[in-house]
């Protein structure tokens, strides 16, 4: 029983004897284990000094990585690019325009046939020059003939008819001359007078019917012989024969609905050329405007003349106004019917400068310039009037005088400093160059470095 009730003192000295150290015999056994405790310290201890390190340098290398950015932006927003200008000109006082045009005869005239008959005889024929009078073409036509000799006849008679009432009424005055004193002294009768009188008027009526009836035959017999010389066809002007519709034996009909067609003649010593002008240039054009018009087959000549008459009038479907050119061509180097090309010298309506192709901004923006402004870039919006190939004339946005920037940098924004590039050896005193700061990464901390933590 005292066994079982009471505690078992030497069970518990022997578990937890070990506690103090000198207390009993087994104290050599209880070091090794304290060395393990004191180990387990230190590699905590070390493992804290090489997160401590990690953080250090994570920390040493985003502010490294800070500072390069602040200082890369720093350099790109202070730095000024070198940059090629071209100054602005004033566009000359006229515009040089270049157009197609067509030449045409001067005069052109058809000849059609007025008397109906046979070609009798027939003197010229296409590419042969004529003057003004001369024959072309002789009709022979026997039904005229006959006409008129019949109506020369018909007025021969009516003419005899004249004659004979101008002598019945001779008769009639001399006869009331006579019997006017006897009615008068009562000798003769008042119903001899009354008939004497009434006598001598007739007659002179009969007189103006005859002189009435000849000059009406005399008119048909000329109209007659007018149309007899229809059929003599001659040239109307001095030009060239560029069309032949007849030939001799052929039957050509005379009235005015459905004549013949003979021949075409054109007036070619000198030459009209039609030219259809746009409307932005139709206002500047206007009788005495100088003209050079050329020919592709005719590479070594130019034509000058100015222009004559304009149509006062655009068309409304093309918008052009249709401009017509006088040119002399005593040698017949022009012909009518030719493509040409026609430089006009128009005076300006309105002011325009001269910009180099190369400074044209094109972006979403539209068309833009970069115009240099006290060592900045200006960014202005421009209107293009017309494309000149290595120029373009703008209407508005830059004005004579102002430094335009050539080829722009894609990252040139509105304000940006530029050094000009004739000036890039001494940098524009707004701007201060630094050099840019070394892109290699940052060292390591140093106690990072020599931590052996592994």
């Amino acid at each position: 029983m005292n066994d079982l009730s009471s505690p078992n003192w030497n069970h518990l000295d022997r578990r937890d004897g070990p506690a103090v150290e000198g207390e009993t015999g087994n104290a050599p056994k209880q070091r090794p284990r304290a060395r393990r405790r004191w180990g387990g310290r230190l590699f905590a201890l070390g493992g804290l000094a090489s997160l401590a390190g990690s953080l250090s340098l994570g920390a040493w290398g985003q502010y490294s990585q800070q500072r390069q950015t602040i200082a890369t932006a720093q350099q790109e927003r202070d730095f000024a690019p070198s940059v090629r200008v071209a100054t602005v000109a004033p566009s000359p006082g006229t515009m040089s325009v270049t157009l197609p045009g067509t030449t045409a005869a001067f005069a052109d005239a058809n000849i059609f046939a007025r008397a109906t008959g046979y070609i009798a005889k027939r003197n010229v024929d296409i590419g042969d020059q004529v003057k003004q009078g001369e024959l072309l073409a002789k009709l022979a036509v026997p039904e005229i003939d006959d006409q008129i000799s019949q109506n020369e006849a018909t007025l021969s008679q009516l003419k005899s008819a004249l004659e004979q009432a101008e002598a019945s009424l001779k008769l009639a005055q001399v006869t009331w001359s006579r019997d006017e004193p006897l009615v008068n002294k009562g000798w003769a009768t008042q119903q001899q007078g009354t008939v004497d009188v009434q006598t001598v008027k007739e007659r002179g009526a009969g007189v103006a019917v005859a002189h009435q009836n000849v000059t009406a035959q005399e008119s048909l017999v000329n109209q007659l012989r007018q149309n007899r010389d229809y059929a003599s066809v001659v040239a109307p002007f001095d030009g060239v024969i560029t069309q032949r519709n007849v030939d001799v034996g052929s039957l050509v009909q005379g009235n005015v609905t459905g004549g013949t067609f003979m021949f075409e003649i054109m007036q070619n010593d000198v030459i009209r050329i039609w030219v259809y002008v746009p409307q932005d240039a139709a206002f500047g054009v206007a009788p005495g405007v100088d003209a050079v018009v050329r020919v592709p087959e005719l590479p070594d000549r130019e034509f000058r003349g100015k222009v004559t008459r304009i149509a006062d009038a655009q068309q409304s479907g093309t918008r052009t106004l249709l401009t017509e050119i006088d040119l002399p061509n005593p040698d017949g180097a022009l012909r009518s019917g030719v493509y040409c090309t026609v430089e006009f010298k128009i005076p300006r309506k309105t002011p325009s400068f001269v910009v180099p192709s190369e400074a044209i901004i094109f972006n979403r923006n539209g068309l833009q310039a970069a115009v240099v402004e006290d060592g900045k870039a200006e960014i202005r919006k421009v209107s293009v009037t017309r494309d000149l190939g290595t120029q373009v004339e703008v209407g508005a946005g830059v004005k004579a005088g102002d430094r335009v920037i050539l080829n722009p940098p894609v990252t040139l924004t509105d304000g940006s400093k530029v050094l000009l590039e004739d000036s890039k050896a001494q940098p524009h005193p707004a701007t201060k160059v630094e050099p840019r700061p070394a892109t290699t990464p940052a060292p390591r901390d140093p106690a990072a470095q020599s931590d052996g933590v592994g």
